[in-house]
């Protein structure tokens, strides 16, 4: 059995993203994600062999997303990471490698907001994360971890996303979850074979360097399509990707639904432990309540939301740390069949069970 770390959350995705291959970062501090860039700036450097491990802590955030879209378009596995404002700088250069089809894990660990804002937790750039917060129709899968345990796994699995489906994968974390410590066990550390052989997946696309031999050609890495008829193809073909990833790559975790609830909820993130600590509460008192956890907020589970609302349901309570981003999905899932209610917290204000007992206790 493996040991576990007791280790903050930043730390923990830092020591996952090293152990998973990556062996580039490139970022830019920002409260609250900091501990993210320090250790990262202590450990790649102590990566020695022949996939030694490389920091730059970049002038800015568009210098560092930047440095990833070169180091992506080698076939390297690359990772960035920021808070809100900073994520909001690096959005040009997420687009840009939506657009040119490359692997890259950005981890955001969202702030209050909007502008400066200031450096409590929030849950503020769900509409920045699962809709696009660049230009152009993309999209990027998006996993929302809610433990430290959670963080470190998804931060590892992101890098396998991005290579499967060559497109930037956002872990959707936020100044609570990126502070907190909990015990934490770890994947084996990829070995140099292991690294090679998910180098050599990216060959057929990737660049290479001018030799001559099979498999070794120069490759365009490239968003940019003055036709507009290819372009039109290009995001059409992009389209195609995402619907495969809806088709293979939805996620949510389920906790107490059965025929018999007179309630769904439905929260992501360290809101979501929140709320089942009042769900708990409440169902210890001889309630029927669920919860629908999105694990992965794009692709969106709306199947599994519309399949939970049983003939007992009389509403969907959702729970989230900003104005309602996430409710909007929700709804669409809900599709009217029951009345969709909402509590929110905003400015780096984080709700308590009990504040959720009170609000669920008003439509039971």
């Amino acid at each position: 059995m493996s040991e576990k770390i007791l280790m903050k959350g930043n730390e923990a995705a830092a020591e996952a993203a090293i152990r998973a291959g990556c062996r580039l970062y490139f970022a830019y501090p920002i409260t609250p994600q900091n501990e993210l860039v320090e250790y990262m700036s202590r450990m790649m450097p102590a990566i020695k062999g022949k996939h030694k491990g490389t920091f730059i802590q970049a002038e800015s955030e568009v210098a560092a997303i930047n440095m990833c879209y070169g180091a992506a378009g080698c076939g390297k596995r690359v990772l960035t990471s920021s808070s809100s404002p900073g994520i909001s700088l690096k959005m040009e250069g997420v687009s840009y490698m939506a657009g040119a089809e490359l692997p890259v894990v950005v981890i955001n660990v969202q702030r209050g907001g909007p502008g400066l804002g200031d450096i409590q937790p929030s849950q503020g750039d769900y509409f920045q994360a699962t809709k696009g917060g660049g230009h152009g129709d993309y999209r990027c899968i998006v996993l929302a971890p809610n433990g430290v345990q959670e963080f470190a796994d998804m931060t590892a699995e992101a890098f396998d996303l991005a290579g499967k489906y060559r497109t930037p994968v956002i872990v959707l974390a936020d100044g609570l979850l990126a502070q907190m410590m909990e015990p934490v066990t770890f994947k084996p550390h990829k070995t140099e074979a292991e690294i090679d052989a998910l180098d050599s997946l990216h060959e057929s696309w990737c660049i290479h360097p001018n030799v001559d031999g099979a498999n070794r050609h120069h490759n365009e890495i490239n968003s940019l399509e003055i036709d507009p008829k290819v372009l039109e193809k290009h995001v059409l073909s992009l389209e195609k990707k995402y619907d495969k990833i809806i088709a293979n790559e939805t996620r949510w975790e389920e906790y107490n639904i059965n025929p018999d609830n007179e309630m769904i909820c439905v929260s992501f993130g360290t809101s979501a432990r929140i709320v089942r600590s009042a769900i708990d509460e409440l169902n210890a008192t001889g309630k029927n309540i669920g919860l629908i956890r999105p694990t992965r907020v794009w692709p969106f589970p709306f199947a599994a939301i519309a399949n939970a609302i049983g003939s007992k349901v009389k509403n969907v309570n959702v729970f989230e740390l900003n104005l309602g981003q996430m409710l909007e999905d929700v709804k669409l899932a809900v599709n009217g069949k029951v009345p969709v209610n909402f509590m929110g917290k905003v400015g780096g204000m984080v709700y308590g069970p009990d504040e959720i007992v009170a609000d669920i206790r008003k439509y039971i």
